[in-house]
């Protein structure tokens, strides 16, 4: 297959999908404000998404230069990614040190330098901390695990590109394909009845969901997904997803782990593939383009960061003001931090960019050393007797 073969001419952004990643973050906020139990399965569709435009990109560069610059691919994720994380947790950690109770301190400053890796999903599952208990008022940071899983897949799915994208569109679906499959067979093998956490933030076996948005962008499962129903079959996936939505209940759904997630998260790609075929005007792409809806999607990363920390502080508040709060640190993240630094600053490319981010990785660890935890609590066992 030739590099002209290889290539494509889809539109390069499409504000559907901006749509979609408002729904996928309102979900979210709904289910931590307990009032859409299966609210968390967003972080699928963001997942579905982040594989679709991750892989959309790297065959389009594949298709042009016949690789993968994979330095240029991952300064590109550093200057979207980095600087809007690495704002969230300084300014949460000093506010928590400043403010917090002395549990809350204690895990804020072990859980920040594991974000700060792109490993807390599994310092997370090494300290057995259960996802489902987790979000108590001690555990401000325990939402990024799903930052981790995508950072993590950002690392090894380009450089598997790299050493696939030779074999065309046919040998990459067929690559997620397979991977999908292999991690869901690892999660149903790994899964336990009393608490599905391991299965749930681990990245082996949560990799089908970003590898089911993989495979729909390439050509073989678009060109399966082009045809006259395309708004049909979208409205019905649509009309699943929601419904999946309203009926799972976490740790009490065992059916999401023993293949519910895989049949999502693959409703999820399906729609999302289908976002992209659909004519321009059509009532899919209208609906999703909705202004309100597509600016939530343009602030879900800051506000995915964001929303957590502030309803854990904000937490003898009412929901309205931690949603107000929320959305406001995301919109002035967006606009003061990310589109500047991702946009328009020189000096955050090329050399110059690679001394920032050393930098700042050097000052956020600086950080985790610098506030003192406070003492761990003792307990004096002679008088007790």
């Amino acid at each position: 297959m030739t590099h002209v073969q290889l290539s494509t001419a889809r539109r390069t952004h499409l504000p559907a999908l901006d749509g979609l990643r408002g729904v996928a973050i309102l979900g979210v906020l709904l289910f931590h404000t307990g009032s859409l139990p299966g609210g968390f399965l967003g972080v699928d569709l963001f997942f579905a998404l982040s594989g679709y435009l991750i892989t959309d990109l790297l065959l389009r560069e594949i298709g042009t230069t016949g690789t993968v610059s994979l330095v240029a691919f991952w300064g590109r994720r550093i200057r979207r990614l980095v600087p809007a994380l690495a704002a969230m947790l300084a300014g949460v950690a000093v506010l928590v040190w400043a403010i917090g109770p002395p549990d809350m301190v204690r895990t804020t400053l072990a859980d920040g330098p594991w974000v700060q890796l792109n490993l807390v999903n599994w310092h997370l599952l090494a300290e057995s901390a259960s996802y489902w208990d987790q979000f108590g008022p001690a555990r401000v940071f325990g939402h990024l695990w799903s930052i981790a899983v995508e950072e993590q897949f950002y690392l090894v799915w380009p450089v598997l590109l790299l050493l696939i994208g030779r074999t065309g569109h046919r040998g990459v679906a067929l690559t997620a394909a397979l991977a999908s499959v292999a991690s869901l067979v690892l999660m149903i093998a790994l899964v336990t009845s009393a608490d599905p956490t391991r299965v749930y933030t681990g990245t082996d076996t949560r990799a089908f969901s970003l590898l089911l948005g993989a495979a729909v962008t390439t050509q073989p499962v678009r060109a399966m997904l082009a045809g006259r129903w395309t708004g049909a079959v979208a409205a019905l996936l649509a009309a699943g997803i929601g419904t999946a939505w309203f009926l799972a209940d976490g740790v009490n759904s065992l059916w999401l782990f023993t293949g519910g997630l895989f049949g999502h998260s693959l409703a999820s790609a399906l729609l999302i593939g289908l976002c992209v075929q659909a004519p321009e005007g059509s009532l899919l792409t209208r609906v999703l383009a909705w202004q309100p809806l597509r600016w939530f999607g343009l602030i879900s990363y800051s506000l995915y960061l964001w929303h957590w920390p502030v309803f854990v502080l904000l937490s003898a508040h009412s929901v309205w003001v931690q949603w107000a709060v929320s959305i406001a640190l995301a919109a002035l993240s967006k606009y003061l931090v990310e589109d500047p630094i991702r946009f328009r600053a020189k000096w955050a490319r090329g050399r110059s960019g690679l001394f920032a981010f050393i930098a700042l990785m050097i000052a956020l660890a600086v950080l985790w050393l610098a506030l003192p935890a406070p003492a761990p609590v003792t307990i004096d066992i002679t008088e007790l007797t």
